[in-house]
């Protein structure tokens, strides 16, 4: 049953963040419906450089884990004064990474989109938005940290606007600079990256203004971090950085597997990966919203609130991402229509995105407790596992149904699922065993 207050307390926090990612995902579908409308080449390497994109910030990534761990921890011990030093511990780590990695990412993206797919139109659409995407490389970075923060200090309704107006703002950046209109010339794909580059660097000015108009009290950019901030930022940050480069990297894996299958199956599937975020995402919040709580909760010493947190979120999130996968299941041309031209990869994609559509409900438990456990910085563990049903054992089973026996787009898919099942078990037997209860931060 659902607690009417415990479902208030954490609505209050993951409504924002979620709101913040399901804008997102509309850009999403938005560029892949005005990408599409350049024909499947395009749209293929769009959906590829999108991963290599967040496969090659994963490090980065990271630290938005270490961020919220460290902040909620902060705010349940009532070090309000200090809440921020782990931010600024975070923003001093990507400023000395980040610029040598867009540089050299830069020169590096057509080799990159070459070695995952080597068909000449993909490579020629996908290494101009590759190279878009690598400029907003910091801002990138800045942006997850400030999630983080933000979520932390229970401040999320700040997330939640700087994304709806850099989000709103890029639907028409994209626009022009996708078709060339208002004067503009026609810049394809290359316009697609250099719009999500440019409304993502506009949030991050956002975050900056508010955080110094309103968190100064918590320590933000008063000061340098500490050498003790910096190394157990770099010790909870690591794993997550770690975990969040080989799942982008599965997933350039699975781009170039299902590549291998044809270029109408990879088509299909960036169309099937961004539809199924529309559940997903709501899942994702949740599970950071229900971190902050736990993390609060285990400040205060409380365990059994911590635990209790978790299984309150999963509810919510299971019931959200039910009610929006329904339409998905049951009027997939309809929806693949908005996206797609050719029938052919319409219906090659029909039958995985039902099947997707259908597990998604029970995926949300293991998307939600991966981010609950993160949160209370057990983020070992939950990278070691991710790592092993990823590489292990879906990765080889995608290409032996795939490429090798030529099963074809279903097949991959339906392993997918079944990867994604197990790893929902996992997550269900680490949250009760609670060896998260006993990590420091």
């Amino acid at each position: 049953m659902l607690d009417k207050r415990r479902s208030k307390a954490i609505l209050a926090l993951s409504l924002p963040i979620i709101g913040g990612m399901m804008s997102q995902n509309i850009l999403n579908l938005v560029d892949t419906a005005m990408v599409g409308r350049l024909g499947a080449p395009a749209l293929a390497a769009v959906g590829l450089g999108g991963f290599l994109n967040y496969m090659c910030v994963a490090f980065l990534l990271g630290l938005s884990a270490g961020v919220q761990a460290m902040v909620s921890r902060r705010m349940g011990e009532n070090k309000q004064a200090e809440a921020a030093y782990p931010l600024n511990a975070a923003l001093i780590l990507i400023l000395i990474a980040a610029v040598p990695m867009t540089l050299l990412l830069y020169f590096l993206s057509p080799h990159l989109i070459q070695w995952f797919n080597p068909d000449p139109l993909v490579v020629e659409q996908g290494t101009p938005y590759l190279q878009a995407r690598f400029l907003g490389l910091i801002s990138l970075a800045v942006h997850f940290s400030f999630r983080g923060y933000w979520s932390a200090i229970n401040m999320t309704k700040v997330y939640l606007k700087a994304l709806l107006f850099a989000h709103s703002s890029n639907i028409i950046i994209s626009y022009v600079l996708i078709f060339g209109k208002l004067g503009m010339p026609a810049l394809g794909t290359y316009g697609a990256g250099l719009g999500t580059s440019i409304s993502i660097t506009l949030a991050v000015f956002y975050y900056f203004y508010c955080a110094l108009k309103h968190t100064r009290g918590y320590g933000f950019l008063e000061s340098l971090p500490s050498k003790a901030t910096v190394k157990q930022m770099i010790k909870t940050s690591v794993p997550s950085s770690i975990q969040q480069f080989f799942f982008a990297a599965g997933f350039a894996a699975l781009y170039w597997i299902i590549g291998q299958v044809g270029t109408e199956e990879l088509a299909g599937a960036n169309v099937i990966i961004n539809l199924m975020l529309v559940g997903l995402l709501p899942a994702m919040g949740f599970g950071l919203g229900g971190a902050t709580l736990v993390g609060q909760s285990l400040g205060k010493k409380n365990i059994n609130a911590a635990h209790q947190w978790g299984w309150d979120t999963v509810k919510l999130a299971c019931i959200t991402a039910a009610l929006l996968m329904l339409p998905v299941m049951l009027f997939p041309d309809f929806v693949l229509r908005l996206f797609l031209t050719d029938q052919t990869v319409i219906d090659l994609t029909r039958l995985p995105l039902q099947l997707a559509a259908v597990s998604l409900g029970v995926e949300c438990i293991g998307i939600v407790l991966f981010n609950t456990i993160n949160g209370a910085g057990d983020t070992t563990s939950t990278m070691k596992i991710s790592f092993a049903l990823q590489w292990i054992v879906f990765l080889p089973m995608a290409w032996l149904v795939g490429p090798y026996l030529g099963m074809g787009l279903t097949a991959i898919w339906i392993g997918q699922i079944l990867y994604r099942l197990v790893f929902t078990w996992a997550m269900i037997h680490m949250w009760q065993a609670r060896k998260w209860s006993t990590i420091e931060v």
